[in-house]
């Protein structure tokens, strides 16, 4: 995608993209993207791999985003903001970009970036969706990663799609998309998009046969 971005779990320039107004059903949704052979990142959390395949404004990423009311987000993706405060400041205006109260998952103590609207949280991921559910006031929670948070959430039978876009690279080994084991009757693929040569970005829905 476009170099202008680079959280472990996801694009850094899911940082840039403002919140709009927008009413949906809500969903808790898994939207990120991978290689072709199933991960999210490199062992050592590069994405430079992602960033030439094509341009995030061609994908359904900005429509996507209008309709996120609430984030859960792993602790990597966290503390590279943290790591990069400046330079996200540089580009969006602020350290901390997101206009939706978020969730960071881990069992450590993190600090807390000025205006940011953030709880850390650990455990059992059932009671905190509650409190996300509430606070996204109709609106879509995006589970933004890692893989094993998305799979917590699957555990929990709180997924509802999975949304990903499939580069045309493979990686060999690194952080993995869905760290899960789930079997027949599967997902349900919903929708395909081809985005130009570089991407697929496949959308499924979680069964309830598979909670």
């Amino acid at each position: 995608m476009a170099r202008s971005g680079i959280p472990a779990d996801g694009y850094r320039v899911y940082l840039l993209w403002p919140l709009r107004p927008r009413r949906c059903a809500m969903k808790t949704q898994y939207y990120t993207s991978s290689s072709l052979d199933g991960f999210l990142a490199t062992e050592d959390d590069s994405l430079d791999w992602l960033f030439p395949l094509g341009d995030i404004n061609d994908t359904s990423y900005p429509a996507f985003f209008e309709g996120v009311g609430a984030i859960a987000m792993g602790s990597a993706t966290y503390e590279w903001i943290l790591r990069n405060a400046q330079e996200v400041s540089d580009q969006t205006g602020s350290a901390w970009p997101y206009a939706q109260p978020t969730w960071v998952f881990t069992r450590r103590t993190l600090p807390v970036l000025p205006g940011a609207k953030v709880s850390f949280a650990s455990g059992d991921v059932t009671s905190v969706h509650d409190q996300m559910r509430e606070a996204a006031a109709g609106r879509n929670i995006w589970v933004m990663g890692g893989g094993d948070l998305a799979g917590q959430f699957h555990d929990a039978g709180l997924l509802d799609e999975i949304i990903v876009q499939v580069g045309s690279v493979t990686l060999g080994k690194g952080k993995p998309l869905f760290p899960r084991r789930v079997l027949s009757p599967g997902f349900a693929l919903v929708s395909v998009n081809q985005v130009g040569t570089g991407f697929a970005e496949l959308t499924y829905r979680v069964s309830r046969n598979d909670r």
